[in-house]
């Protein structure tokens, strides 16, 4: 589009848009120019007759505005000065000249307009109503100046020469901070009369904030000098009293306040006097000094201890068991061990309290269990996590010099609980670390000691607070993760996954119902049979604990509220043939032991952080220089075993038909799957020389047998630990024989009749009491031909 030349027509300027401001007629204002649309408009008009069309944008952030983004009314302004800045920009001193309307628009390919422009006649100048209003407005203006210190005195002395209405009405709209749609609406006003009447709602409006603002300045102004004022007189009296030697705590209300406040929390008598040395010390200060509110914070801490507060146990042991066996299936040892601590209470008025250490794999009830221990022994409770707690601090707290210190967790906890003998849980006591800051385990020592408890002492209190009437119950999910000065504080209960039929009692009265509740859904609406919850429990939910199962609950709940949304109070049966369609494809088999050709293969078993699992060892010989090859992902105490296992055959297999030298000229391959998962330990060394010697012989292990027992270089096998997990591994998978080391015998008879039924236990102190069991002598040696088909069958098994 081809821009025409102003000066050959006069009505036609070019347009200026302006961003967060309206200029007046009569007004002289700086401008910033730097986009390229309005520099080309600056230059035409400097080309011409100097003058410009001055729009407001409608919004101020649009950099390319468009005929539309403008406002049709403005002011006609002569460009007095012009000032290229060193950044590019130019700096532009226009004068308003006069209101004028844009009726036509021509553009360039930059964007620039020129304007074809009216202009905009003003009404009402000689009424004698504008004049009145014009009187009142100067006398408002004149007022609202007094009050805005932003706008300096010269303002009314303008004002003063002005006698015109117009220009008299531009400038005061020009001074006041309007918005910018209210300054186009007075600019586009075509009756002064209606400009005065704006002009004066403004000023009235703003007169009446600007006295609300003085106000309140004047009362905080007030109340400060009041406050010094009070402090300055508190502190002279305070000086005077002292030189008559009266007492003056009663003209301190913080004093006398804390002063009512440890006569009501009795306080033990050291406790009580440390607390009157603050209150001493606190009188004797400014109440606005940063010492005094460090004092204040303290005292505050004191008096909201529990120091006499103590429940009254619940010493009815059949009540007790009663809550205990609503909340919990199973767990025989930790329920009977509260119950002999009611019974112990029972007898005598106070015992210390004992240190629980509760041990098992996630999800079998650790947590609630100390709940329910609570709630048996009407007791508060209160728990504190200690997973991946690594400073000192956190269990003693910081000193009083530091800013913003406050007493540690115990103390913090203590507060909560709100009595001196609660159930304290401190949970996870197995994940704490250290690092510079200190050892948290190490802080803990005083807190789980009988012996020293009764006088623990926080850096923060700095006075003896007594733990010892606390029934501290501790959890973890491995018992070696646990400092042993921290185990010997503490009576450790073991606590194993739950049994298959366990696990249905649970699920049954516990998890059903409570998912049930959690999903809107009746208990009439949906039904699962035993067969159900035994499948889920089989081939879904293979674990310790039943947090798994919980978890495939809810999302069958899930599916059968979808499914039942339009059709409620249908029921649903879901049986073991629709789980694939609710929960998926089952994640386990229904075994776990290898199938199919069983040489060069034995089961041992491995105890986890949750809980057990089995492992199909299996070993290959092959053509080869003598090495020996681990995989598996094992760790450095199992690659051991392997090597010891080696060893022994070497020395002592030849009565089992194992050559001295089967090493020459031969590779010895062990492998344990899953390959991605990390194993280490030393338990699994009778259960490699086994299917080494299988592998060797040609011999096949039954397939219903496991083993575990760590082995030496004479053949003897050791304890190991986690027998309970194990056990139970071998359960899950249809183990009917397990071997285990004679020295874990007493650990055998301490487990559950339930655990040890349905399973054959051999104890041997030897490996070679296991090949009498495994490869029987009466078992004639295979023929050559078929260990070498054994041998080939074993190689060209997948790892």
């Amino acid at each position: 589009m081809t821009m025409l030349n102003p000066a050959d027509r006069p009505n036609l300027y070019p347009v200026l848009p302006l961003r967060d401001v309206v200029v007046f007629p009569s007004m002289i204002f700086p401008l910033l120019i730097g986009r390229p649309g309005t520099l080309a408009a600056v230059e035409r008009a400097m080309l011409g007759d100097r003058k410009l069309l001055l729009l407001a944008q409608r919004d101020s952030n649009q950099e390319d505005p468009t005929v539309q983004d403008l406002y049709q009314v403005g002011v006609i302004a002569s460009v007095l000065q012009t000032l290229k800045l060193p950044n590019g920009l130019i700096k532009v001193l226009v004068e308003g000249l006069e209101r004028a309307t844009a009726l036509s628009f021509t553009q360039d390919s930059n964007n620039s307009f020129d304007a074809e422009a009216a202009t905009l006649i003003i009404t009402g100048a000689d009424s004698l109503e504008t004049r009145a209003h014009m009187k009142v407005g100067a006398r408002r203006f004149r007022e609202y100046v007094s009050l805005n210190r932003q706008l300096p005195d010269e303002v009314l002395i303008t004002l003063s020469n002005l006698t015109e209405p117009e220009r008299t009405a531009d400038f005061m709209m020009a001074h006041l901070p309007l918005p910018l749609p209210k300054k186009q609406e007075a600019l586009e006003q075509d009756s002064l009369l209606e400009q005065f009447k704006l002009i004066n709602g403004t000023l009235e409006q703003e007169i009446e904030i600007l006295k609300i603002e003085r106000t309140v300045e004047g009362q905080v102004r007030e109340k400060i000098s009041r406050s010094q004022r009070t402090y300055y007189l508190q502190e002279q009296l305070r000086v005077i009293k002292k030189e008559l030697g009266e007492d003056g705590d009663e003209d301190f209300t913080d004093v006398i306040a804390y002063k009512k406040r440890i006569k009501k929390a009795k306080m033990p008598k050291a406790v009580k006097d440390r607390a009157e040395e603050e209150v001493d010390k606190l009188k004797g200060m400014a109440m606005m000094s940063p010492e005094a509110s460090v004092i204040k914070n303290y005292l505050d801490w004191l008096c909201a201890m529990p120091w006499a507060t103590i429940t009254k146990d619940n010493l009815d042991l059949d009540a007790a068991e009663r809550v205990l066996e609503e909340d919990h299936f199973g767990l025989r040892k930790p329920k009977e061990r509260i119950l002999e601590h009611l019974a112990v209470l029972a007898r005598v008025d106070k015992i210390k309290g004992p240190i629980l250490c509760l041990v098992g794999p996630p999800g079998v009830g650790k947590t609630s269990l100390a709940r329910s221990i609570a709630r048996a022994m009407n007791r508060n409770f209160v728990r504190l996590s200690l997973g991946g707690v690594r400073d000192e601090a956190e269990i003693r707290g910081h000193r009083r010099t530091y800013i913003g210190s406050m007493p540690g967790r115990i103390i913090q906890s203590m507060k909560r609980a709100g009595s001196m003998n609660p159930v304290f849980l401190l949970d996870e006591v197995d994940k704490m670390a250290s690092d510079f800051r200190g050892d948290p385990a190490a802080a803990l020592l005083e807190v789980l000691d009988p012996e020293q408890n009764g006088t623990f002492s926080d850096h923060y209190l700095e006075v003896d607070f007594d733990l010892s009437q606390i029934l501290f119950i501790t959890t973890a999910n491995m018992r070696h993760e646990i400092p042993l000065p921290l185990q010997d504080r503490m009576e450790v209960i073991e606590i194993h996954g739950y049994l298959r039929y366990e696990k249905l009692e649970i699920a049954k009265h516990f998890l059903i119902p409570k998912q049930l509740k959690e999903h809107g859904i009746k208990p009439g609406e949906l039904q699962l049979t035993d067969d159900t919850i035994y499948a889920m429990i089989d081939v879904y939910t293979r674990e310790s604990g039943v947090r798994e199962l919980e978890r495939t609950i809810a999302r069958i709940c899930r599916k059968v509220a979808r499914e039942t949304v339009n059709a409620r109070g249908r029921e649903t049966v879901i049986l073991p043939d629709m789980l694939e369609k609710y929960i998926g494809i089952p994640p386990f088999k229904e075994s776990m032991i290898e199938q199919g050709e069983r040489v060069g293969t034995a089961i041992g078993l491995a105890w986890t952080s949750l809980g057990g699992d089995i492992l199909n060892i299996q070993a290959s010989m092959m053509k080869g220089k003598g090495t020996l090859l681990l995989t598996g992902r094992l760790g450095d105490v199992m690659k051991e075993s392997a090597q010891a296992a080696i060893s022994f055959l070497r020395a002592h297999g030849r009565p089992w038909g194992v050559p001295d030298e089967f090493l020459k000229g031969h590779d010895v391959h062990i492998h344990i799957p899953e390959g991605g998962t990390p194993k280490d330990g030393p338990s699994a060394g009778i259960t490699l020389a086994t299917a080494l010697l299988s592998a060797l012989t040609g011999r096949a292990v039954p397939a219903d047998i496991a083993m575990t027992g760590e082995i030496t270089l004479r053949g003897h096998v050791l304890p190991i630990g986690g027998l309970a997990e194990k056990i139970m591994a071998a359960r899950r998978a249809g183990i009917k024989k397990v071997f285990v080391p004679e020295t874990n015998r007493v650990d055998w008879f301490d487990l559950d009749e339930d655990l040890r039924s349905d399973i054959a236990v051999v104890f041997v102190d030897h490996v070679e009491q296991v090949w009498v069991e495994v490869f029987p002598p009466s078992q004639s040696p295979p023929s050559k031909r078929d260990s070498a088909r054994a041998a080939r069958s074993t190689a060209q098994r997948p790892l």
